[in-house]
């Protein structure tokens, strides 16, 4: 293979990627030597990552519609939110309980989806920017229902007083790790589970895409002219893809409770969209295309540095500063990857 070769399939990968991959090899090697046992590093990391990548495969359709990068996904993160809590108010346990909470959250989402798409409309070519504050005004809107919504379930409102739902309500006795569960799965590979939900959702939408409403709305996507020209209704695809954003972000945070084994309300999803969008974005997407690749490349790349870094920088200066470093990572690749949305390179 000639030098041109090799400068073509690294421009084709990223060499931003190619970088980040080589430095998260470079902490699994180094992981040993710092007294970490590798194997639940990586458990670590996959459960990381099986929390997660619902979330971050959210964002596609919006990006493929043409609305860019779904800065106010903590909407649908709160549909996912009502829907969960209400299903532990109606008693539901098990996958029954699981289910329960995707089948409520779901209209919620499309109304709200629906609701963000229409002001999306409105303010084209600002969109990023007016989804930032949908999301955290969504947040806010919300901290004041979860104080006044007529919840009694014992295990989520505050012992003092009775009323208003408490900051942090467990599963555990609910449906904690159920994706793992129906599989028998053991607890520590319980990511399996949430990695066949993620195939599951994603072979549905690339199915989706193929069809002709898919199909319209990727042309709308690329194109917003040449779509309007073979009669593609453009408010309608925009509208249909911030729905689905919507309905599936609430579905990734039920996914996300489920592996934690809590449900975090209140100001918890106020910046839930940064690190989804920091890692499609580091897995090679941009505002106008995004690939199921760049969702998982993205992903695994993004929870393994967050995963690793800490522990080892920690393990090599003998201090446990794990969390500030955790911080000053996630931070520092969100930046990174918000000056790379143009593009892979």
């Amino acid at each position: 293979m000639n030098s041109a070769d090799i400068s073509k399939k690294i421009s084709k990968i990223g060499l931003p990627r190619i970088i980040i991959a080589l430095f998260l090899l470079s902490l699994y090697v180094v992981a040993p030597f710092v007294g970490i046992n590798l194997k639940t590093a990586f458990q670590d990391t996959f459960i990381r990552v099986g929390m997660n990548i619902i979330l971050v495969l959210s964002l596609v359709p919006m990006i493929q519609g043409g609305t860019g990068l779904n800065f106010g996904m903590p909407l649908g993160v709160e549909a996912g939110l009502l829907g969960a809590v209400i299903s532990i108010e109606l008693g539901l346990t098990g996958f029954l309980g699981f289910l329960g909470a995707m089948v409520i959250s779901i209209p919620i989402a499309v109304v709200f989806g629906y609701g963000y798409g229409k002001i999306l409309n409105k303010v084209k070519g600002g969109e990023m920017m007016i989804a930032t504050y949908v999301g955290f005004s969504s947040v806010a809107f919300m901290c004041i229902m979860w104080l006044l919504l007529p919840f009694k379930k014992p295990d989520m409102i505050w012992a003092y007083g009775g009323e208003g739902l408490r900051t942090t309500v467990s599963v555990e006795s609910y449906w904690s790790k159920i994706l793992g569960k129906i599989l028998n799965i053991p607890n520590n590979y319980s990511f399996i589970g949430e990695l066949i939900f993620f195939i599951l959702v994603a072979f549905l939408i690339k199915e989706y895409f193929r069809s002709r409403s898919g199909l319209s709305m990727k042309a709308v996507g690329a194109n917003e002219k040449f779509a309007k020209s073979i009669g593609i209704d453009i408010d309608r695809a925009r509208i249909v893809s911030v729905v689905m954003s919507t309905v599936i972000a609430a579905l990734g945070i039920i996914v996300y409770q489920q592996s934690f084994g809590f449900i975090q309300l209140y100001l918890a999803p106020f910046y839930m969209a940064f690190p989804a969008i920091a890692a499609i974005l580091i897995g090679g997407a941009s505002v106008h295309k995004a690939t199921m690749f760049n969702v998982v490349v993205g992903t695994f790349l993004f929870q393994g540095i967050i995963t690793m870094t800490p522990i080892v920088i920690s393990g090599l200066i003998k201090t446990d500063m794990s969390e500030t470093i955790r911080v000053i990572i996630s931070n520092g690749m969100i930046l990174y990857a918000l000056t790379r949305k143009g593009g892979a390179n």
